[in-house]
């Protein structure tokens, strides 16, 4: 297990992002979801009540803030479908010396690595 902290600017902002992110239902659920196992975009849509362009929104949200990793799923018909995992076992805010403080849990899993640095260079 990982454990990230936000601590100086730039990731009090992205402390900022992501407590607005949390504030936000579909967000919830969709973590919730995936946390169980991984979920295309379209399972996510019926398992949150959402519509898909919402699902998408929220799942790019979280993706930005490495909140959840994308896998591509090879179903039976030779289909390649992208699904997603929660990468966040565990969310903590706390007051310390006047300051809110929020520290993630990330899971620490190498596949969720693997995917990560393969998305990385299929981007570049």
């Amino acid at each position: 297990m990982l454990f990230a902290e936000f601590s100086d600017v730039a990731d009090e902002q992205d402390a900022d992002a992501v407590l607005s992110l949390l504030g936000d239902e579909y967000v919830r659920e969709i973590l919730a979801a995936a946390s169980r196992e991984p979920h295309s975009a379209s399972d996510l849509s019926e398992v949150c009540d959402a519509s898909l362009s919402t699902v998408y929104r929220r799942v790019d949200d979280l993706l930005e803030h490495d909140l959840l990793v994308e896998s591509t799923r090879i179903d039976a018909d030779g289909t390649h479908v992208s699904v997603y995992e929660t990468a966040v076992e565990g969310f903590h805010v706390g007051l310390a010396d006047g300051e809110l403080r929020l520290d993630l849990d990330l899971l620490d899993d190498p596949a969720q690595r693997f995917a990560q640095i393969w998305e990385g260079i299929k981007n570049s």
